[in-house]
């Protein structure tokens, strides 16, 4: 059941504060002197992009972001109470709340902390535009089995181009989820920013082509009547070929005050193609990241207000061909339908990669398997893992987080990795392998903010760590994976190496779960062990080179990389050695 207006929008996410009465949505809307994100005199537009901000000050007051957030919701609560569409409903305790893809954990927080003063209990947050890709699924009135079958491990873009946000999901349906394989999201070119941009450029052209100078003044209200005649022609722009907007008494101090200006479609469209440029090649940077082309994209799913205009349709068609393309006929509640059957279905929101910790010898542990149901309301995911230094002579332990590309349970050791942070802890250099004891706590709790801590047993140090933007998916499966584990991928030694970007930094990893001296590196585990490389044992390949390659010239005396010593050939260690 969809909550809309007379005109099929929904409600405007903007707060009017006259004395101690507060205006919401569409009647603050219309109160508003000169449109713009943010803050304007006693008006505030998008609060939501206020949250994490401890205070803001509107018309001089200081006010709290999650109180101004807390307003929206109880205004929107008790529109849908008051309007009886369901027979006994006097209140509203629970829901699934979606978020923009880059909405940082502490504003995620901060957006629990704003329902709960309005009375609401979140009992779980989704993104954007997988809740819209849930609710394609769910409500185009074919089978929903047929659907899944159809797109089976095939990969879905989600174009997301609302009011506030331009959000983007590569997602893939495997192992039973529908999965986000890589997202991207910006705030810099939403649609409320258009409104802006359109606003000032008609008003520049406007006053150009009558020869009224700059400084010419504009009435109080004016602004405010010509974004609302600019969002109207947007819409009608899309059926039309031209529009008129008409403001009068829009100036002040001149003769004819009055704007009159046609806007055409091609001329909306050449105002905007920076914007629209700017918004479309997210796509091609998702894709680029993600290393697939826009020929494996079998459904680019476009929603959000923006998408209904006729430059953004044909764009899409560019990229992936009309028939892959679909335009969302309910772009203003799609999502919002899809976060209702999402808590229809009990749909589980799981997690969408491994998060995996990279060991010695480049090996990589998980330690929260892809698939794992993340928390909800209350709820904490965690679980301890006991760690060794196998090479403590620098004083520092290292621990990467990190997670493969590839979403599912189905991950290779050389997939590509992505880092996630790195803690580095202070151990005991004097130490040999495997005496230096680590503790590593990893959480996930209801906010999807994953939370680390590592600690050295002897020295007693700490480090932290907190990350904010990991995927996710919805299972469609009852038989879900739930829980945290840590296993070790088994791998050769001499073989194995994850591919990493271009440029980026590589760290040498001195972490190992277990006691196995094939982790240690060959020079320091000759040091105190030297019959470990008994040739009758059988010594692993690398270490073996590691130590020759370390130990001095038995000619010269010079170590075996010093330019000087030109006795003999020189080893080189293996690639996937390099630091």
């Amino acid at each position: 059941i969809t909550y809309l207006d007379n005109d099929g929008l929904p409600t405007p996410s903007v707060v009017c504060f006259e004395g101690i009465r507060k205006i919401v949505g569409h009647e603050a809307k219309e109160r508003l002197a000169e449109a713009g994100l943010g803050i304007k005199g006693n008006i505030v537009r998008s609060p939501k992009m206020l949250l994490g901000r401890e205070s803001v000050f509107v018309e001089g007051v200081e006010r709290s972001p999650v109180d101004i957030v807390a307003e929206v919701i109880r205004f929107v609560t008790q529109q849908a109470v008051s309007s009886q569409r369901v027979k006994g409903l006097e209140n509203i305790q629970r829901a699934v709340v979606t978020i923009p893809v880059n909405m940082e954990g502490y504003r995620r927080a901060a957006l629990r902390d704003a329902f709960r003063k309005a009375g609401i209990n979140i009992v779980q947050f989704i993104h954007e535009p997988l809740a819209a890709l849930y609710g394609y699924f769910r409500s185009e009135g074919r089978d929903y089995s047929d659907m899944l079958r159809q797109y089976d491990r095939k990969y879905l873009v989600v174009f997301d181009w609302g009011g506030g946000t331009l959000d983007l999901n590569l997602c893939k349906l495997i192992d039973g989820m529908l999965v986000q394989v890589k997202n991207d999201g910006t705030d810099d070119v939403g649609g409320d920013a258009f409104d802006d941009m359109l606003k000032n450029e008609v008003v520049r052209r406007f006053m150009k082509s009558m020869g009224i100078e700059d400084s010419a003044k504009v009435q109080p209200d004016a602004m405010m009547r010509l974004l609302h005649r600019c969002e109207l022609a947007k819409i009608d722009l899309s059926t039309r070929n031209s529009v008129e907007l008409y403001v009068p008494s829009f100036f002040h101090g001149i003769p004819n005050d009055e704007l009159d200006y046609t806007l055409r479609r091609e001329d909306l469209e050449e105002m905007s193609k920076a914007l629209l440029d700017k918004g479309l090649s997210r796509i091609d940077t998702l894709l680029e990241a993600a290393n697939i082309s826009s020929a494996q994209v079998s459904l680019c799913l476009a929603t959000g207000g923006m998408t209904n205009m006729p430059a953004i349709k044909a764009r899409l068609h560019e990229r992936f061909g009309p028939q892959r393309v679909h335009v969302a006929e309910r772009t203003g509640s799609l999502i919002s339908e899809g976060a209702a059957w999402v808590a229809n279905d009990k749909a589980k929101l799981v997690l969408a990669k491994n998060v995996e910790l990279l060991l010695s010898r480049n090996s990589p542990m998980t330690l929260i398997k892809a698939g794992t149901e993340m928390p909800r309301e209350g709820e904490v995911r965690q679980n301890q893992f006991h760690l060794y230094c196998s090479d403590p002579r620098d004083g520092f332990a290292k621990l990467q987080i990190q997670v493969p590309l590839r979403p599912g349970l189905k991950v290779l050791p050389n997939d590509q990795r992505k880092s996630l942070h790195i803690m580095v802890v202070e151990v005991d250099s004097q130490a040999r392998p495997f005496r230096e004891r680590l503790e590593l706590d990893i959480s996930i709790d209801d906010n999807l903010i994953l939370n680390a801590q590592a600690r050295s047993l002897n020295k007693m140090a700490l480090d932290e760590a907190e990350v904010h933007d990991l995927e996710f998916g919805l299972s469609l499966k009852r038989d879900h994976v739930a829980g945290l584990d840590g296993n070790i991928c088994s791998v050769e030694l001499s073989e194995f190496t994850a591919s990493r970007d271009e440029g980026e930094l590589v760290m040498r990893s001195n972490i190992t779960k277990d006691h196995d001296k094939r982790m240690i590196p060959g020079e320091l585990l000759n040091s105190y062990d030297p019959h470990y490389f008994d040739v009758r044992q059988s010594p692993p390949e690398i270490q073996v080179e590691e130590c020759l390659y370390y130990e001095p010239c038995c000619v010269c005396g010079r170590a075996s990389n010093d330019p000087l010593c030109s006795c003999g050939p020189k080893l080189t260690l293996p690639d996937a050695q390099s630091v």
